[in-house]
């Protein structure tokens, strides 16, 4: 029912395409980062919670919207976009037609943070889906364990006169840690790339501890004791350099690798991921009852194997989505603002 094109995920009986790299005529969207929402296409089909900030980051596109769990029938094909946990609005879209169902899974994570919405299971006979973090060492600690680190760290930073710098995807990650860390142990304060992306979800009637946006032309003064989310993307920048004595922290599941945090010349690495883990993905992938699992973007080629070997019919398919990036130069675009 589904193919995999040089353009991106295509239904030819409907002839649309699912989060495609290249502009087409009609394109599902499952949610607004920019490797599964780009500019081009003609048309747009995403959630009413996706819409606000895709037309933020793309500008005057033609966008139309649905409600979770609301089917849309094109030419005789029914597709409906469900809760994926990733970000918010972010959504699996499943595809059925005469019988068949096929499920594509966009980005996802099984814990509930509070702002992205839970994680459906739907019931499938193929399912597509991500592997970003498809290997046995990639282990998620509970978030509150990770936003007590956090927290922890601030405070001992706030009493030595340093000021926090954690590193977060402008959008998503920043928001679910602004979420989950306790705003009164001081201000925040925030890159102009995390703080647009704020305004648009605070319009959306999304509830946001109060934050400040950086000012460069204060030159780090001002900032002494309070935390700075900024995108990986300062990571060594001039940006970073105007704030007197920092204490770098970065929030990414590629933080389970020791080598990561020394690579970004970071004090603390924290890991925390809008991914599923090795155990999320083997549950997501056994909650829908999939006869055939197809693994994209990540280790995908290590986890159809390992689906295979639990007896699953399981293949790798090559893709342009990107998961979470480790490398600052190829973050969000957007995130150099400012």
């Amino acid at each position: 029912m589904l193919h995999f094109t040089d353009k991106g995920i295509y239904c030819p009986r409907a002839d649309v395409y699912i989060d495609p790299w290249k502009p087409v005529q009609r394109a599902l969207i499952t949610h607004g980062h920019s490797d599964h929402s780009r500019w081009g296409h003609q048309t747009y089909l995403c959630t009413r919670l996706a819409q606000p900030v895709i037309r933020h980051r793309l500008g005057p596109v033609n966008i139309e919207t649905v409600e979770y769990g609301e089917i849309r029938t094109i030419n005789g094909v029914d597709f409906s976009f469900h809760p994926a946990g990733h970000i918010l609005g972010s959504a699996q879209i499943r595809v059925a037609f005469k019988g068949e169902v096929w499920v594509v899974s966009g980005d996802y994570k099984l814990e509930d943070d509070g702002l992205s919405g839970v994680f459906e299971p739907l019931r499938c006979h193929t399912f597509i889906t991500e592997s970003t973090f498809g290997l046995p060492v990639y282990h998620w600690k509970p978030q509150a364990e990770v936003f007590h680190d956090i927290n922890t760290w601030w405070k001992d930073n706030q009493a030595q006169d340093k000021v926090s710098v954690i590193t977060a995807y402008a959008l998503g990650k920043a928001q679910r840690i602004l979420m989950g860390i306790d705003p009164a142990i001081g201000p925040i304060f925030t890159h102009g790339a995390i703080e647009n992306v704020n305004e648009v979800i605070r319009g959306q009637g999304v509830s946001l501890p109060a934050t400040r946006r950086v000012n460069p032309a204060a030159r780090g003064k001002g900032y002494s004791g309070g935390l700075v989310i900024a995108p990986p993307s300062v990571i060594g920048s001039l940006w970073l350099r105007q704030f007197r004595e920092i204490s770098l922290g970065v929030a990414s599941g590629w933080m389970t690798l020791r080598g990561s945090r020394r690579r970004k010349n970071a004090d603390r690495g924290f890991v925390l991921s809008d991914h599923a883990d090795w155990k999320g993905l083997n549950a997501a992938v056994h909650g829908t009852g999939a006869e055939k699992v197809i693994a994209t973007h990540g280790y995908s080629d290590i986890f159809s194997q390992w689906l295979r070997q639990q007896g699953l019919e399981a293949a790798a398919e090559k893709t342009a989505f990107e998961g979470e990036l480790l490398d600052p130069a190829q973050m969000e675009e957007g995130e150099k603002e400012e």
